[in-house]
């Protein structure tokens, strides 16, 4: 800093007020320090600026689920690639964990917090009933909140229509012909599982479909292919599965293929995330399409308004596009299933 005070002609006390984005300098002395900066390749100490008390300039993500799902989850990736973006343009870290659970979740935050590691934290996967948010609020930690309803007191929400979603997936597959549909669902505990879940049943209250449900998984193939197994199995076994991710959908594809049951003739698959593991398998998967890594660069930059002191908001993203592929079809007799 002294040498950028030198170089520019001011006091080194201004250069931090001119890199910190703090007033008590003028536009053309802020624009000077950082030009001479620029020139020095000068770049402020991150620990320093913990001790100072200006903040990390990193932000925080944890995860709360089991690891051997996300090795195979594009999601995840993509979403963080999104954030990556914005923090990068700011010059922000991204400090990343997984844990085994909420309360594992909250412990991190306050050893974050009391370490002065992070100055914000990116919440995803919100819960029903989710203690995270009154951790954050009580350490007086800002948040973004990927997936919840609404902002509160220091947190921000990116909201995901998935009510919107499952009733557009619902009345394409209704315009089908088809009335036996399962939902082979995520983690039960997590509310967008809830949310698609409700929106299940809602549509088909209004649709008068009679053999409609919903089953949990832990999103992994494992489960998806074991679940896909028993409903096949079943005496009545459904014309139609929605799965919630690209990793349940594949599996499903894999354990019809044991049944030699052929898709779609026999069975139509939808899975609720598109990706390129959606257009590996065959035949190649409907699926919902939405950008993670949008979805990623919206939190991200939420989360840097509340950084630069603005108010806790909602944002929204577009409901997921429904991308009609090869694996679904009206179900068998070409007409309502019930008549097959």
């Amino acid at each position: 800093m002294k040498d950028v005070a030198e170089r520019a002609g001011v006091s080194e006390s201004a250069v931090s007020f001119a890199l910190n984005g703090r007033p008590g300098v003028s536009e053309a002395t802020r624009e000077r320090v950082r030009s001479v900066a620029e020139e020095l390749g000068w770049r402020p100490s991150t620990a320093a600026r913990a001790l100072s008390g200006e903040g990390a300039a990193t932000v925080g993500l944890v995860l709360a689920r089991p690891a051997r799902t996300l090795g195979v989850e594009p999601f995840f990736l993509q979403l963080v690639s999104g954030v990556q973006q914005v923090l990068a343009e700011r010059q922000l870290g991204l400090l990343f964990q997984v844990v085994e659970d909420v309360a594992a979740e909250c412990a991190m935050y306050e050893h974050w917090w009391a370490e002065h590691r992070v100055d914000g934290v990116l919440l995803v996967d919100p819960r029903a009933e989710d203690p995270r948010p009154d951790v954050l609020a009580s350490l007086g930690l800002p948040g973004v909140v990927v997936g919840g309803t609404e902002a509160r007191r220091g947190l921000s929400s990116v909201w995901v229509d998935d009510a919107g979603a499952m009733a557009s997936v619902v009345e394409y597959l209704h315009a089908l012909g088809h009335q036996r549909i399962t939902h082979v669902a995520g983690l039960s505990e997590l509310a967008h599982t809830q949310r698609r879940m409700a929106s299940l049943r809602s549509e088909t209250e209004r649709l008068g479909l009679p053999h409609v449900r919903s089953l949990t998984t832990d999103y992994s193939d494992a489960e998806g292919a074991a679940v896909t197994r028993r409903l096949l199995d079943e005496p009545d076994p459904p014309t139609a599965v929605v799965y919630d991710n690209d990793v349940l959908a594949a599996a499903g594809v894999a354990a019809a293929a044991e049944r030699r049951l052929p898709v779609p003739a026999r069975l139509s698959l939808v899975s609720w995330e598109d990706s390129v593991l959606c257009r590996m398998v065959h035949p190649w998967l409907t699926a919902l399409a939405r950008d993670p890594l949008a979805l990623g660069r919206v939190a991200a930059e939420e989360l840097t308004r509340l950084l630069d002191g603005a108010p806790a908001r909602t944002a929204g993203v577009p409901v997921p596009r429904l991308v009609v592929r090869e694996s679904t079809a009206p179900p068998p007799g070409g007409g309502r299933d019930g008549d097959a």
